[in-house]
């Protein structure tokens, strides 16, 4: 408050602060901001639910182009009779369910079946006990033993398919094979020339080391990314308690990853069971078809034989076979939800 010079008091800077008291002192937001909170005119935001659908859009397109589309197409020709005459006059008679009835009343097709189904059960046994043996071993080696053998085990798996072939022809060679000259190394006669693709159960005994040889890697480096979640303190109770290597096994490294041999072992039974370039590149199919199963026995009736109409059919029945197996699996899946 000032005083002038006839005694009046006026009010000066004293009075400010009390009217910027009623004021908020909150300084208001720049012009800017409030502009670039709101969305311009031009665009307009796609709704929160149909964003993940325009994502995955592409995925589901290829897909449809290069599975579904074959797949219908397949199963339409399954219908139809589409053999060399067939061919010669461009035609496509329907004839309804008669390739299937063929197929199902055929011994050969049923000797077919069961000779995939033994081939796979022998195969997928071997590569789990073999994968579940060598991911234990890596488990327990030291760091620079543990490297040496994932990189053997990714070098065998990423060899093509055609190579490793290659490389199994030659070692099972008449002339200058390495397992005649090893049996004849140790002793055994009959080993001059010997030919081992003479017979079907010779054949597919080399046909079995191939598969289980490229797949055991997968099972093996996915067995040892499993143990490490298993924690150490659970070895150690098993180990106060006196079990053995059996007994630790069954009690703490299967339970914790049965998902693993769950999901391995359909995975499994499904590249086996449909596995063609290994048996169809080692002999052909031979000797006399024994080899056969069902993809090359397929391929065999469509190219060799010109049964266009039965070899779909036959294509069919084995995806039908994958699905019957496949859902044994998905039941599981659901069961085992429901437990947790």
């Amino acid at each position: 408050m000032t005083v002038d010079s006839q005694g009046t008091a006026t009010a000066g800077s004293q009075d400010a602060p009390g009217r910027a008291a009623g004021k908020s002192q909150t300084p208001p937001p720049p012009s800017g901001a409030k502009e670039a909170l709101q969305p311009s005119r031009g665009r307009r935001s796609l709704p929160g639910g149909l964003l993940p659908y325009l994502l995955v859009t592409p995925a589901l397109l290829s897909m449809a182009v290069l599975l579904l589309y074959p797949l219908i197409s397949n199963l339409i020709l399954s219908f139809q009779s589409v053999n060399r005459r067939e061919l010669i006059r461009r035609e496509t008679p329907w004839v309804g369910f008669d390739n299937y009835t063929e197929l199902l009343g055929n011994s050969e097709f049923w000797t077919v079946v069961l000779r995939s189904v033994a081939f796979t059960a022998a195969n997928v046994a071997l590569i789990m006990a073999i994968g579940t043996g060598i991911g234990l071993l890596l488990n327990r080696l030291g760091k620079k033993m543990r490297l040496v053998l994932s990189l053997a085990l990714a070098f065998a798996w990423a060899m093509p398919i055609v190579a490793s072939v290659t490389v199994f022809r030659w070692l099972f060679d008449e002339q200058f094979g390495v397992a005649n000259w090893l049996m004849r190394t140790l002793g055994f006669s009959g080993y001059d020339q010997h030919n081992w693709f003479e017979t079907g159960l010779s054949s597919f005994v080399i046909i079995t080391a191939l598969v289980v040889w490229g797949s055991v890697p997968f099972v093996a480096l996915n067995m040892y990314a499993g143990l490490t979640t298993v924690g150490t303190e659970l070895y150690e109770a098993a180990r106060m308690d006196g079990a053995s290597g059996w007994r630790t096994f069954w009690s703490v490294v299967f339970p914790n990853l049965k998902p693993f041999f769950m999901i391995t072992t359909f995975l499994e039974i499904i590249w086996v069971f449909k596995a063609f370039t290994q048996v169809y590149a080692m002999n052909q199919g031979g000797p006399d078809r024994a080899t056969e199963t069902l993809p090359v026995f397929a391929y065999i009736e469509g190219m060799s034989q010109q049964h266009y109409g039965v070899a779909a059919a036959i294509s069919i029945l084995t995806i039908v076979m994958l699905l019957v197996a496949m859902s044994f699996y998905f039941r599981l899946i659901l069961k085992q939800e429901d437990e947790q």
